[in-house]
């Protein structure tokens, strides 16, 4: 787990705290800021700090955003953020972002009761992509991918189809992971008492679907470049995914000299060589304008999932204040608790904390 730099703060009761400064910032795994707390988070960023509740011990701690270059932003509905991404620019110099942004098909089924419409997210997904002029800077997450009495593997493709017909020139990637419902215990309580006849994968099921995929990618012509989210299991065709990737982070922020140096990246402009080619490492990430990166040391945060390829960041959400009422929700104990805690915040939009506490 990364150990961040300290910084000494004054919050608001005048009293001077130390706290944890990160330079990369996720926002969040644990709840969806931008489709629910935007206003509250760009506010934080703009005092500078917040405040945070560990989710293991329950003791509170304190997040200063003054060294903060990059955010990696989570959610199933991002619109809100356009109203606030502008704010990133004269921020501590400017801060980078980009979003994986989930877009499941499970409308008719009801499973996310709470999400605006596919049509609706569909707009907002092109509107961000506007809005950075390009689509690397939205990434598309399936995710999760879950067998139903209602739902099975050839539906689960039409339901991508669908979509991927609609975003294609909109995205790089597409991201996906199969619900490992038996593991996680609030998924499997949340699922029960929700009444959802929930099927778990087999190996044999994910290999059929990763080949399905593959092929649909190749034959729509899409050519997303496909990805899994924590999941152990290798398939042709398709990466292990890096969430919060130190990759992206370098191509969107390599601007920061912060960022370079805590990711062990060097930007380098390639000579040509006699014949006029450029020399250009294989690995190397394309910024632009004849330039490239390259990073030098391994960033993947120890502290996540064995599994989890995701780089070193400091989350910034807490658990049990996501009010999208997913059926399947593994970050809410319940969906009456989520909401009290969304409706206290929403009294206190200003609070130091998300759950205005």
């Amino acid at each position: 787990m990364a150990t961040w730099k300290k910084d000494d703060i004054t919050i608001q009761n005048g009293q001077q705290v130390s706290a944890m400064a990160p330079i990369i910032v996720s926002a969040s795994r644990s709840t969806d800021i931008p489709a629910f707390y935007s206003d509250w988070f760009f506010h934080r960023l703009s005092e500078g700090y917040s405040a945070w509740k560990n989710p293991f011990n329950g003791k509170y701690s304190y997040v200063s955003y003054h060294q903060t270059k990059f955010i990696v932003f989570w959610s199933k509905n991002p619109r809100p953020l356009l109203d606030h991404l502008d704010k990133l620019k004269t921020l501590n110099g400017g801060i980078g972002c980009y979003i994986q942004y989930t877009m499941n098909d499970y409308d008719k089924e009801g499973l996310e009761k709470g999400v605006p419409p596919l049509i609706d997210r569909i707009d907002t997904f092109k509107r961000l992509v506007d809005y950075f002029g390009g689509a690397g800077q939205v990434i598309w997450r399936h995710d999760p991918l879950i067998l139903t009495d209602q739902i099975n593997i050839n539906q689960l493709l039409d339901k991508i189809e669908r979509i991927g017909d609609q975003l294609k020139g909109y995205t790089e990637r597409l991201v996906f992971s199969y619900a490992d419902i038996a593991n996680y215990t609030k998924v499997k309580r949340n699922l029960d008492n929700n009444g959802i006849n929930y099927q778990e994968w087999r190996q044999d099921q994910m290999v059929e679907f990763a080949q399905k995929l593959v092929e649909m990618n190749r034959e729509k012509g899409w050519n997303y470049e496909l990805a899994t989210c924590g999941e152990p299991g290798r398939y042709p065709g398709i990466i292990p995914n890096h969430c919060v990737d130190d990759r992206l982070i370098v191509r969107y922020g390599y601007k920061s000299t912060e960022l370079l140096k805590l990711l062990g990246a060097e930007v380098i402009s390639p000579m040509g060589d006699l014949f006029g080619s450029p020399e250009i490492p294989s690995d190397a990430i394309e910024l632009g304008g004849g330039k490239y990166a390259i990073i030098k040391k391994n960033n993947r945060d120890a502290g996540q999932r064995t599994a989890c390829g995701c780089c070193i960041s400091k989350d910034i959400g807490e658990y049990d204040t996501c009010p999208h009422q997913c059926e399947y929700c593994y970050a809410n104990t319940t969906k009456e608790i989520a909401l009290a805690n969304y409706k206290r915040y929403c009294n206190n939009k200003e609070s130091e904390t998300i759950t205005g506490k």
